[in-house]
């Protein structure tokens, strides 16, 4: 019978049609919550829906009636649990004349949108999704998935729902360039100009910023097809820093599995935080916990409240500044950093409770990796050198209204937000030159590789530390931890170290030229703010003419990609020859 099927219907044609139709109900999806509908408009999208939901349970039923293939118990279980969701949803909208009274919960109209996103997400994880080194190389489709992010953004910020008031183009592009490349710098308010619409779409932005569109797109992908190609996995292992091919898509789920589960519970404990005075509903306490809580830990820095978290009611709140403080830390140490200290907490657990285990106390050599330890001590030096300067500097200044464990856990506070995070708990006007000045260094090295922070990252300054230090002792190499820093990894750190000055330079030196009434030292710290990603401002942003807002969007981006990344895109590779010529010293000093 279902040979007979197969022979009488092309069923690859219909997967195709049910695949293309759910992409259109997500467009129409996206115009139905950014445009006012009048009611023949939406009953014209209510039945398109209709269609494209009846085409998906069509489609997943018939992939287990004429795949002979296995399938696996999650994706089997994932079917059937969105099948039933789905077919109940048609059944209370489309079918059901008391549904509104009886159940009102379920009758929202979100829920047809998310069973049209349900779909499209099901029946997009069935394409075919071939990375070709021919065409974009792993940097270049890494600089291409941020691109096509940002200026789908701007387009959906620009929708009239989004906005209370119609955002220039202009804005638009920076509002979403700020959110993708998790940086935080603002030209309107977000809690005031932004409608609940709006906010969620930049809500949206940062965390598929902060992760990466490849990560969601190539995750799920493997996840309902149980494999992928060789080639896909090349390029894969290269963006996410594999060791091996093999831990490609185990690196991609831990890092979404680490990522969800860290925003739960942090958002969880700032809900905890929260005074019901100044949120009353549960909605309002639920969505800004979420928010500020994928905010803080992809690095972002964007917040629904005018001041950020120097407004009134929530500048003393200090266990939700702790809450904080601990998502903007582990969000900057970086996916392979937090994984490696789960695995050494894990092995330590056990080594020194080993009567919990079946097996008897075993050591491991280097369970802690050295990129981990230069990482921690670097992030470690620089968080407690920078509170204490910060707390010596503003004790009198804007930390004088607050007192005793306040006045440790602001300064903290004040020392970890500058490495890419953008939050702030005091009047950054107000600061003195001094810690302007740390800020500074603290915005130029930023967060951790591989973390959703930017800057030149701490291993890059660590590296260029350790280097001096070996010169000065005459060495000529670098040792540390009984290991030496190849010179790969040497030449990187201070190639990344040159281009960064020089496109902060640059940016500076043009900002100038543009806006030659802003001050030197505003025009530096807003542009050493874009390319860490920091979003740190002492006010000039939105006074901004258009071309130097462009320049700061343009600094925000390749911030965010790195401006090795783009060269490694754009500049064609040479083969590697067979012979070496002689070596010269050059005369340094």
């Amino acid at each position: 019978m279902i040979a007979i099927l197969k022979h009488i219907f092309n069923f690859k044609i219909f997967f195709k049609i049910a695949f293309l139709l759910s992409l259109v109900g997500v467009i129409v999806l996206i115009s139905d919550f950014g445009y006012n509908q009048s009611n023949a408009a939406q009953e014209i999208i209510n039945g398109y829906y209709f269609i494209v939901l009846i085409l998906g349970i069509i489609a997943t039923a018939l992939r287990y009636i004429i795949q002979n293939k296995g399938t696996h118990s999650k994706v089997f279980i994932f079917d059937i649990a969105s099948l039933l969701l789905i077919i109940y949803i048609v059944l209370i909208h489309f079918f059901s004349q008391k549904a509104h009274s009886q159940l009102t919960f379920l009758y929202n109209d979100n829920w047809v949108k998310f069973a049209i996103l349900l779909t499209f997400i099901r029946e997009f994880a069935e394409q075919k999704l071939n990375y070709k080194r021919t065409l974009l190389n792993p940097a270049q489709l890494f600089i291409a998935s941020f691109l096509g992010i940002i200026f789908f953004g701007t387009f959906l910020l620009q929708l009239p729902n989004a906005t209370y008031t119609e955002i220039s183009m202009l804005d638009a592009l920076f509002t979403a360039t700020s959110a993708v490349c998790v940086t935080g710098l603002i030209v309107v308010d977000t809690g005031s100009f932004f409608t609940q619409f709006g906010q969620t779409i930049i809500l949206l932005l940062i965390q598929v910023g902060g992760i990466g569109i490849l990560t969601f797109a190539s995750y799920f992908s493997y996840f309902f097809k149980g494999g992928s190609n060789y080639e896909n996995q090349l390029v894969l292992s290269d963006l996410t820093n594999s060791q091996k091919l093999g831990d490609v898509f185990s690196t991609l789920k831990r890092i979404l599995i680490i990522t969800f589960s860290i925003e739960i519970i942090g958002g969880l404990l700032i809900y905890t935080s929260l005074d019901n005075a100044l949120l009353p509903s549960f909605f309002e306490r639920a969505f800004f916990s979420v928010f500020h809580a994928v905010s803080a830990f992809c690095n972002a820095g964007f917040s629904t409240l005018p001041n950020s978290l120097y407004e009134s009611g929530f500048r003393f709140n200090y266990a939700l500044q702790s809450y904080i403080i601990l998502l903007l830390v582990i969000g900057g140490l970086g996916f392979p950093i937090v994984v490696n200290i789960l695995k050494y907490s894990k092995y330590w657990i056990i080594n020194n409770f080993y009567f919990f285990s079946k097996n008897k106390k075993q050591h491991k050599p280097w369970v802690l990796s050295i990129n981990s330890r230069i990482t921690l001590i670097t992030t470690l030096s620089l968080t407690i050198i920078g509170t204490i300067l910060f707390y010596i500097s503003e004790y009198s200044n804007t930390l004088a209204a607050h007192t005793g464990l306040g006045k440790v856990v602001t300064a903290l506070f004040g020392a970890t937000t500058p490495r890419t995070a953008g939050f702030n708990t005091v009047d950054m006007t107000a600061l003195n030159f001094s810690t302007i000045m740390m800020i500074f260094l603290l915005m130029w090295i930023g967060a951790s590789p591989a973390s959703t922070g930017g800057g030149i990252k701490t291993s890059t300054f660590a590296i260029a530390t350790l280097n001096f230090w070996s010169l000065a002792r005459g060495k000529t190499r670098i040792e540390v931890y009984r290991r030496e820093i190849s010179d790969i990894s040497v030449r990187r750190a201070f190639a990344v170290i040159s281009l960064s000055l020089l496109v902060i330079g640059s940016a500076i030196l043009a900002i100038s030229i543009f806006d030659s009434e802003k001050d030197l030292k505003s025009i530096a710290f807003e542009c050493f703010s874009a390319y860490s990603t920091v979003g740190l401002s002492i006010g000039i942003t939105a006074n901004l003419s258009a071309a130097s807002k462009f320049v700061i969007i343009l600094i925000m981006f390749i911030g965010r990609v790195s401006m090795l990344s783009i060269l490694i895109a754009v500049v064609k590779k040479i083969k590697h020859k067979n012979y070496r010529y002689p070596t010269e010293e050059i005369t340094i000093n």
